[in-house]
């Protein structure tokens, strides 16, 4: 039996529903944008504007790093219509804390997030998707389901906007969660992922809403699609 089958049979046994949203069952034409690693000083302001020329909504998973540095932007993204999400206190991997330290970020870090937006915050993303069994019961233990992805605009890698275009449209229907970034994290949290791929966001997020479009899908937050579907659940666990 591999791990992930393994963990997924001891959550069944823990007798509760295991898993992270993977993407919505939905018959509207609606998919679920996400933003990671903001808010961003250079580029969410940019992005909103986009948003709203296109009467678009998406969920933003902040880090607190970030939020501290830039808290009239986090109430700007909720004031606009946006849901906000915890992406982490910082953008280290939660699996390589230890079990203590990682329940109380999580607790602490939505009551910190929850004051600063005022308002309430249900959604989890892991920093690079990174889970185990245990982060994701202490993520569900602090009132926060963990959310992942289907679909990638792939912008926190150097690539050409032809790539990240035909990234976003693989696997884009109804019902999927996109993933994207306003920001890029960095040593500020807690990390070193290299150069900022260097191109303008705000451009972008034109390009891909007009590609959805062409698509006949429209961009929308996750709370939104799930106002009329029900949330998909996978028990993806990986380090």
């Amino acid at each position: 039996m591999g791990v992930t089958q393994s963990l997924r049979g001891a959550a069944r046994r823990a007798g509760r529903p295991t898993g992270s949203v993977v993407r919505v069952k939905t018959e509207r034409p609606e998919l679920v944008l996400t933003y990671d690693d903001g808010p961003d000083e250079e580029t969410t302001a940019a992005i909103l504007d986009v948003l709203a020329q296109h009467g678009a909504t998406a969920t933003f998973f902040v880090l607190l790093t970030r939020v501290r540095e830039q808290p009239d932007l986090l109430r700007e993204i909720v004031a606009r219509g946006h849901e906000i999400g915890l992406h982490g206190t910082d953008h280290r991997r939660m699996t390589t804390i230890g079990r203590r330290e990682a329940r109380a970020r999580l607790v602490d870090g939505r009551a910190e997030l929850e004051s600063a937006a005022g308002t309430p915050v249900r959604w989890y993303r892991p920093p690079y998707g990174a889970q185990t069994l245990w982060t994701w019961q202490a993520a569900r233990a602090a009132g926060l389901t963990p959310v992942l992805w289907g679909p990638s605009l792939h912008d926190w890698k150097d690539l050409t906007t032809e790539q990240r275009l035909a990234s976003a449209r693989t696997g884009a229907r109804a019902g999927a969660i996109v993933l994207g970034h306003d920001g890029f994290a960095s040593e500020r949290d807690g990390v070193s992922d290299g150069p900022r791929p260097v191109f303008d966001r705000g451009e972008f997020a034109e390009q891909v809403l007009d590609q959805y479009a062409g698509l006949g899908l429209a961009c929308r937050s996750l709370g939104d699609v799930l106002a009329h579907g029900t949330p998909v659940l996978e028990g993806r666990f990986r380090r």
